[in-house]
């Protein structure tokens, strides 16, 4: 409601303008932030469509172009746009998130799956969207109150995570860079195979990178690669801890069975389903 004079110097009551797109921001907003259960349940659809996306995107990797594989990059291609576009809609602030990797991850993931990309070139493109994969932090925020899977192995989770991730962006680097010059890489199962023997630094030699670029691919490979493979052993080795904000000192990793908070000595309530 808003006030306004009228010729007599009384007030009016007006009512406020709200208009369509207002309202469509406003149903947008409660389905990507709200706290009810069919927003949750939204929520959830998105991850699971992130993922299958991603399954879609390596499995294709290795099949011919059909029309039927055609006809699901459009299809995923429109999904994934209403997502971008919802998310554009409802940003609080545009310019910062235009400025965000992950939005141009998924507006080169968006152009590969629409614009008629032929062959296999739009495959590296489409890799971009393991980016977005657990990268929503509302969504990590809901996994851990939702699973007491994930609360226990989020570290192990996300390191396993980043290392697909990056076996798989790199595996396109690979192919994208030798199809054209080098026998050895004739598919995305060669580039894979070469991306995981350099990865883990055991160089059988059977395929190699030649020239400059090639050998920075292959340094760029092993001292990433190695480094996201020990951040994942440690994940595995290291002692479990669980995430739970002390409400004090505000420390957030503490170990499952803390009663005090090794920082301040707060005395914890973390929430326990009585499992060992």
């Amino acid at each position: 409601m808003v006030f306004d004079h009228d010729s007599k110097g009384g007030h009016g009551l007006v009512d406020a303008v709200t208009t369509p797109f207002e309202v469509l921001k406003g149903r947008l907003r409660q389905l990507y932030e709200g706290d009810t259960f069919g927003c949750i349940r939204f929520r959830y659809a998105l991850l699971a469509l992130d993922i299958v996306t991603v399954l879609f995107i390596i499995a294709t990797s290795f099949l011919p172009r059909t029309k039927v594989v055609e006809t699901l990059d459009v299809v995923f291609g429109i999904l994934i746009l209403a997502d971008f576009s919802a998310r554009m809609i409802i940003s609080r602030q545009p310019l910062r998130d235009l400025a965000r990797l992950s939005t141009w991850t998924d507006i080169v993931v968006i152009v590969s799956f629409l614009a008629p990309l032929a062959g296999e070139a739009g495959g590296f493109l489409r890799a971009f969207r393991t980016l977005r994969l657990l990268r929503d932090y509302q969504m990590v925020a809901r996994l851990r109150i939702d699973s007491a899977f994930f609360r226990r192995n989020e570290e192990v989770v996300f390191a396993v995570a980043n290392l697909g991730v990056f076996v798989f962006v790199m595996t396109g680097v690979v192919y994208e860079t030798q199809k054209s010059h080098n026998q050895q890489i004739a598919n995305y199962a060669d580039a894979l195979y070469f991306t995981v023997t350099a990865l883990t630094t055991t160089g059988f030699g059977d395929i190699t990178l030649p020239g400059t670029v090639g050998r920075l691919i292959t340094v760029v490979i092993m001292i990433f690669g190695v480094t996201l493979f020990l951040n994942l052993a440690k994940a595995l080795l290291a002692p479990s801890k669980v995430r739970f904000p002390c409400p004090v000192c505000g420390l957030q990793r503490h170990d499952v069975d803390a009663v005090h908070c090794k920082a301040c000595g707060t005395v914890l309530n973390i929430p326990d389903e009585g499992a060992d």
